[in-house]
C-alpha cells in the first residue's frame, strides 16, 4: 500500500484528521446540534439557530443525509482498506468523537425523516435508505477502530 512506500503519508494522515472531525462538527452544526468539545471557538449568541432536522427544508435534511451517507462510506472504507490507519485516528480521540456525533445526529436525523410529510414516498424510502446505510457503516468504521486499536494489541 502507499503508506509503507510513503511513511510520511502519516504525518498527512494526521495533519488531515481534523479536517475530517470538521466534517461531522459541520453536519452537527447544520442541524443546530452540538457536540461537547467540538467547537474550540465560542459561538456568538446572533449565530444560535432554532434550525433542527425535524424543522429544516426537505432539500437541506437531503443534502445533509446525503453528505453523512458519503462520509460515513468513505471513513469505513478507508479505514476497512487500511485499518493501520486506526493508530493515527485514535490520537485524535476519533472513538469518542465518532460515538457522540453519533449519539447527537442519527436519532434526530432518523426521527425528522420518519415524522415528516412526503408528497412522494419515494423520497422517504431514500432517505431511510441512506441515514440507515450511514448508521451502518458508522458503526462498522467504530468496530475496525475498537478492534485495532484496543483489541488487537491484547491479541499480539
Amino acid at each position: 500500500n502507499i503508506f509503507a512506500q510513503q511513511p510520511s503519508y502519516f504525518g498527512d494522515l494526521d495533519e488531515t484528521l481534523p479536517t475530517v472531525l470538521q466534517v461531522f462538527n459541520n453536519i452537527l452544526h447544520k442541524c443546530g446540534l452540538q457536540c461537547e468539545g467540538a467547537s474550540a471557538e465560542p459561538q456568538k449568541l446572533e449565530e444560535r439557530v432554532n434550525v433542527t432536522p425535524g424543522n429544516m427544508p426537505l432539500q437541506e435534511l437531503k443534502d445533509i443525509v446525503l453528505y453523512l451517507c458519503d462520509t460515513c462510506t468513505t471513513l469505513w472504507a478507508f479505514l476497512d482498506v487500511f485499518p493501520l490507519a486506526c493508530q493515527t485516528f485514535q490520537k485524535h480521540e476519533f472513538c469518542y468523537r465518532l460515538a457522540s456525533f453519533y449519539e447527537l445526529a442519527i436519532p434526530e436525523l432518523e426521527s425528522a425523516i420518519k415524522k415528516r410529510h412526503y408528497e412522494d414516498n419515494s423520497v422517504f424510502a431514500d432517505l431511510w435508505r441512506r441515514i440507515s446505510h450511514s448508521r451502518k457503516k458508522v458503526m462498522e468504521a467504530f468496530h475496525i477502530l475498537i478492534n485495532q486499536v484496543c483489541l488487537q494489541p491484547i491479541l499480539e
